[in-house]
């Protein structure tokens, strides 16, 4: 069976795993804020996989990515292990999404490729 989003749903929205971060990960809710999409952790689990209860649960990680076609998002990112927002970007291809969080005007990014959960 396909899935087919629904109207007006944007492909990003779900539940996305992160990638490990410190022995750590979190399930991500990516849905539309307003025109463009947020990322709020709903669920963390440690190195072993298991419930974790995080003081990060609640908080906003995606943050205001505004689609700009073709899979691709721009915004802010915010990375829960030093607690800094940096200038981000997203781009999705089917069941996997990979971020990228930069400074100094993007000369200097980092990553991680999350997978879809539901």
């Amino acid at each position: 069976a396909v899935s087919v989003p629904a109207a007006g749903a944007d492909p990003v929205e779900g539940i996305w795993q992160t990638q490990p971060d410190d022995g750590y990960f979190a399930h991500v809710q990516i849905a539309m804020c307003g025109a463009n999409v947020c990322g709020n952790i709903i669920a963390s689990f440690d190195a072993a996989g298991q419930p974790y209860a995080s003081p990060n649960i609640g908080r906003q990680i995606i943050i205001d990515m505004a689609p700009q076609g073709d899979g691709n998002y721009e915004g802010e990112v915010w990375r829960p292990s030093n607690d800094k927002i940096y200038i981000g970007n997203m781009t999705l291809n089917g069941d996997q999404l990979r971020l990228r969080g930069c400074v100094l005007g993007g000369i200097i990014c980092s990553g991680q490729d999350w997978v879809r959960v539901q």
